[in-house]
């Protein structure tokens, strides 16, 4: 076939491709089924575009866990319908299919969270498939909605516990991990393009494996059972930056730990706590005991010096008094976590504990939230200027008019604080340099090119 005449035919073939808008919302589980589905509907030829417009279709991956995100989500919805007229919704707030449509009547198809065989049967009966034999634009790690350097790697879907503020398994059902195998060649893929940090999550990372009875599978030779400590070790072997997300405070993430210290894991634990109080946390149905975690954590330190803990807390909990409030204040002050987020008690729709008595008032909550941050901002800005000093490995993110951003091993993509290097040099972006701390306030540190 002349030149000529294949260059027309990848015109003629670009001119014919479906081009389907794609809006990505809520945490970064959501995020990896986003890049599931964007990652088959380039596979069969379709193109992604980034806005309504241009667009022949519009997917919306919801939230619907807080008020907050279902309120977004509704809003993308109307804006899509408005703007393009062609929309599909997907995602957790997806799952509440009879609210949605009778809302949005004109939705051309409504599907739950963790979808891609739904959606594309939807995609397929509303904008039939490409599958232009020229166009093979996929790479094999798949599309990504992160930067090349940086990608999530889920590693199971849903959730047993039934903690009482939380509608997750309602939406996303009962834990089923992954194939350790299966998830390992995702991790060498994504190694193998490029990327420097893999970042673990799931509804509850260390209760991986639990449902298959902790099967034993093989990767490149190696015999690894299908459970938390098994994947840690063998993620660790990979040569990059590996970040533990949503890790419940089971035993065994004491095992962990020296994974940690020897460096091959990232000293990094994400572990929402949520409270201190044993009564609101027996209200919340979560387990826990004050002085059994903080003896907890005091040995972590002890085993791995560098380790830097973060954590969540929800504050105006139904029945929560001032002597519960005033309890996990006190638990901030001796854990000394080194970065807490907070929320405010909110009901959603289908959680348990809004049938709770006592509910605390609105003026309060906000009130004890305020408290709250302001107590972790002075243990953060603490624990950062101790930082001062210090020469540390970062992850270059992007410029800036100083010079670059960047994330240290104690800070994770979006959550967290950067690290701001003032420099005049080229440096390149996504990849490892060394810096001199220099300066630190509540949440980034300064710094300067190592010499």
């Amino acid at each position: 076939m002349a030149e000529t005449e294949i260059a027309q035919k990848l015109a003629d073939a670009d001119h014919k491709k479906k081009r389907v808008g794609f809006v990505s919302l809520g945490c970064p589980k959501a995020t990896v089924d986003s890049e599931q589905v964007i990652t088959q509907l380039r596979a069969e030829g379709y193109d992604i575009v980034p806005d309504f417009d241009d667009a022949d279709m519009v997917i919306i991956n919801t939230c619907g866990f807080i008020d907050s995100a279902v309120e977004e989500s509704l809003d993308t919805i109307s804006e899509a319908l408005h703007e393009n007229g062609r929309v599909i919704v997907t995602g957790c707030l997806g799952a509440k299919a009879e609210m949605i449509n009778q809302r949005f009547p004109d939705l051309l198809a409504v599907t739950g969270p963790h979808a891609r065989d739904e959606v594309m049967q939807a995609v397929h009966q509303h904008l039939p498939a490409p599958h232009d034999p020229f166009l093979d634009l996929v790479p094999k790690q798949g599309v990504r909605l992160t930067p090349r350097h940086y990608a999530y790697l889920k590693i199971s879907e849903g959730c047993n516990h039934r903690c009482s503020f939380c509608i997750i398994p309602s939406l996303r059902g009962d834990l089923v991990s992954r194939p350790i195998d299966e998830v390992m060649d995702e991790a060498q893929l994504l190694v193998n393009a490029g990327v420097r940090e893999i970042l673990v999550i799931s509804q509850d990372t260390s209760a991986y494996g639990v449902d298959c009875k902790y099967a034993t599978r093989f990767w490149q030779g190696q015999p690894l059972r299908t459970r938390f400590l098994d994947l840690a070790r063998a993620l660790g072997q990979l040569g990059v930056w590996v970040r533990l997300h949503y890790v419940y405070p089971y035993p065994h993430v004491d095992d962990v730990i020296p994974l940690m210290a020897d460096g091959s894991i990232l000293p990094y634990l994400d572990i929402p706590f949520q409270h201190a109080s044993k009564r609101i946390l027996k209200a919340m149905k979560r387990p826990g005991n004050r002085d059994r975690v903080l003896e907890r954590i005091v040995k972590w330190r002890e085993v791995c010096r560098a380790l830097v803990i973060r954590s969540t807390s929800i504050v105006g909990f139904p029945g929560e008094t001032d002597a519960d409030f005033e309890e996990l204040l006190d638990f901030l002050e001796i854990a000394q976590l080194d970065r807490v987020g907070c929320f405010t008690y909110s009901a959603v729709d289908g959680a348990t504990a809004n049938a709770l008595p006592n509910p605390v008032p609105e003026a309060l909550k906000q009130e004890r939230f305020e408290r709250f941050m302001l107590k972790q901002q002075t243990i953060s800005t603490q624990k950062l200027q101790r930082r001062v000093g210090q020469q540390m490995t970062v992850l270059l993110e992007s410029r800036s008019e100083q010079g670059y951003v960047a994330r240290s091993y104690a800070d994770a993509p979006e959550i967290d604080g950067l690290v701001h290097i003032d420099t005049d040099d080229e440096l390149p972006l996504g990849e490892f340099c060394r810096v001199d701390i220099s300066a630190a306030d509540e949440y980034d540190v300064y710094a300067s090119l190592s010499k």
